[in-house]
């Protein structure tokens, strides 16, 4: 049985089974998510595709998985809230795992592009979730220890992504991420459902909150809003600061042949460590708010460093990106937050969907950077777009209700 919110909390009461479950659900999801970005160019060669088709055909086929993770956010955490946690992760790994593992078989780019899509929306579900459940199943003192877990072990899906990659070819490494997900789906039979999302399910008995309440209530709104913009730096740093950390590189004159996809590797092995890092401060800190404040503060400083330091070798370069990948590790934290920010009956939908909007900014920030750099240079695009992100953080976490500790078992009226 589960721990109730009321319960003595322990520490090993962190090491459930529905945490270790979830931690592995993320692996997963960050495995899969990010497989296509690794593959993009050999799957698409292989496909018989010219250079010029693999750059916009690739292009396309992302932009696809991104419409299935928005579409998705909001499809799996209305589901959430309507049928349980539970049922979710169920059907949310069975999709994503089926859709990666006919990933490997396909021969062709327009099926690719729909399972990716499929994928995408399968993905959706897994975090959002996932996060849900340990928030309203570990004891309140205990919430940012859960995060901690989760995301550590989760982010480590990253690099393992990388290394499948490299040691087999792209179909197989689908078949991997797909295989996974099969063996999760078993190990989740034995998680229980929310108590407390029990609890609300009889308290609401005909009369749910709809979902688009949350656009049209005005408290509601400013809530999720608030929750979006502290996460906007993660994805940010992410989606251009280490994905185009060779023109980075090549900006600020560094010798040598960077490459983006070891940027991206090093930024991970931050985010990894980070991530651990911000759920442990934030408890010894008693503040979610103070915890995401210090590590936006950090992110700013490795940004600075990054685009004004005056790196001059790949060496002091991939460092940077280590620290910029530590910084943003609050991705499990601000989820958290936000879950914390709502009643049960709207939770799954606000969490899930938030997880997936944050990380589809990159399709406003990414078009912006891109705008800039002919007029601007890379770094100073870089440094402009860092700073709406960042003020939009900032303004976001600026009078953001503190949750530490918060009871979780109310509903949204």
């Amino acid at each position: 049985m589960y721990p109730s919110v009321s319960s003595k909390p322990k520490i090993s009461a962190v090491l459930t089974l529905p945490v270790i479950v979830a931690s592995l659900g993320y692996f997963v999801d960050v495995y899969d998510l990010l497989l296509f970005n690794i593959v993009r160019v050999p799957s698409l060669k292989d496909l018989g595709l010219t250079e010029e088709e693999i750059s916009d055909i690739g292009a396309s086929i992302y932009n696809w998985q991104q419409a299935g993770l928005l579409i998705g956010g909001f499809m799996w955490g209305i589901l959430g809230d309507k049928l349980g946690r539970r049922s979710v992760l169920f059907g949310s790994i069975l999709t994503y795992s089926l859709a990666n593992i006919a990933c490997g078989f396909t021969s062709n780019v327009e099926v690719y592009a729909l399972l990716r899509f499929v994928a995408g929306l399968g993905l959706a579900g897994e975090l959002g979730a996932g996060i849900t459940l340990i928030a309203e199943i570990l004891p309140k003192e205990l919430r940012g220890y859960g995060a901690s877990v989760v995301a550590s072990v989760g982010l480590a899906g990253a690099i393992a992504a990388f290394f499948a990659v490299k040691l087999t070819d792209w179909r197989t490494a689908y078949f991997i991420g797909g295989g996974m997900g099969i063996v999760l789906l078993i190990l989740r039979i034995n998680v229980l459902e929310s108590i407390i999302f029990n609890k609300s399910l009889e308290k609401r008995g005909s009369k749910p909150v709809p979902w688009w309440t949350i656009f049209t209530s005005f408290s509601r709104f400013v809530r999720y809003i608030r929750c979006m913009g502290i996460g906007l730096p993660t994805y940010m740093v992410i989606g251009i600061y280490a994905t185009f950390g060779n023109e980075f590189a090549k900006a600020l004159g560094i010798p040598g042949d960077v490459q983006a996809s070891t940027c991206v590797l090093y930024t991970y092995i931050g985010v990894v460590t980070g991530d651990f890092f911000s759920g442990i401060l934030s408890q010894w800190l008693q503040s979610r708010r103070k915890a995401i404040l210090l590590m936006i503060a950090m992110t700013l400083a490795g940004v600075v460093w990054l685009i004004y330091g005056g790196i001059q070798s790949p060496e002091t370069l991939y460092v940077c990106y280590v620290w910029l990948g530590f910084s943003i590790g609050y991705i499990a934290m601000f989820l958290t937050t936000t879950a914390e920010q709502f009643g049960t009956n709207l939770r799954a939908t606000v969490t899930t969907s938030v997880a997936n909007n944050v990380r589809a900014t990159v399709l406003l920030t990414l078009p912006l950077f891109q705008f800039l750099k002919p007029g601007q240079g890379v770094l100073n695009a870089g440094a402009i777009v860092g700073a709406v992100c960042f003020a939009l953080a900032l303004l976001s976490l600026w009078k953001m209700e503190e949750t530490y500790g918060k009871e979780l078992d109310y509903e949204e009226s």
